[in-house]
C-alpha cells in the first residue's frame, strides 16, 4: 500500500518523519518493524545490524543529521539485502548512490558523501532515537515510498 494511501485511512495512527530525505535504490515500497541503531560518523554498529537476519525489519538509523560522513555505502546495502532487512531510513549520509540506486532495495538518507566513516565502534543499538518529530523504539513500524517515511507504534497494513 503506498503511503499517500495509508495516511489517507490511517492518518489518527500515523506521523510524517519530517526530514529532506533523498530516496535510493529500486525496491518502491517498504514496511516493516523497526530496529535502531544511534552512531555519529561511524558505521560500524550499522554493519553488525546489517550482518544479522533482518527478518523483514527497517534499519533506522540515527546519524545525528551529519551528511560529511557516509554511513551507508553499495557492500552494507548489499548485506542489507541479502540478510532480509526491507529497508533504511538514515537521519545521515550515504556514499555509492549511483550503485545503490541500482539495487533492490529502499534507502531514505539526507543526502550524499563520499567520504568513509570511521571505524571504531561507536554506537549503540536497540535505543529509542529521535529525528524528523518522531520518537523510534525496537518493534514500531515504519513505511516509506516516493512520497515520503511514515511512522506508527503498531502494525497497519
Amino acid at each position: 500500500m503506498k503511503t499517500a494511501d495509508l495516511i489517507d485511512h490511517h492518518a489518527a495512527d500515523l506521523t510524517l518523519v519530517h526530514l529532506p530525505f533523498q530516496r535510493f535504490g529500486k525496491k518502491p515500497f517498504f514496511a516493516g518493524p523497526i530496529q535502531t541503531v544511534k552512531c555519529f560518523e561511524d558505521n560500524t554498529v550499522v554493519r553488525a545490524q546489517l550482518e544479522t537476519p533482518g527478518e523483514g525489519r527497517v534499519l533506522v538509523v540515527d546519524g545525528g543529521g551529519s551528511t560529511r560522513i557516509a554511513l551507508l555505502g553499495d557492500i552494507l546495502a548489499d548485506l542489507a539485502i541479502k540478510n532480509g532487512w526491507a529497508g533504511l531510513v538514515l537521519n545521515a549520509a550515504i556514499r555509492d548512490s549511483a550503485e545503490i540506486d541500482e539495487m533492490d532495495i529502499s534507502v531514505f538518507a539526507l543526502g550524499t558523501s563520499p567520504v568513509k566513516s570511521a571505524k571504531e565502534g561507536w554506537g549503540k543499538t536497540d535505543c529509542n532515537i529521535s529525528f524528523g518529530g518522531v520518537e523510534f523504539k525496537p518493534g514500531d513500524w515504519v513505511y516509506g515510498d516516493a512520497d515520503g517515511v511514515l511512522f506508527s507504534q503498531k502494525k497497519l497494513v
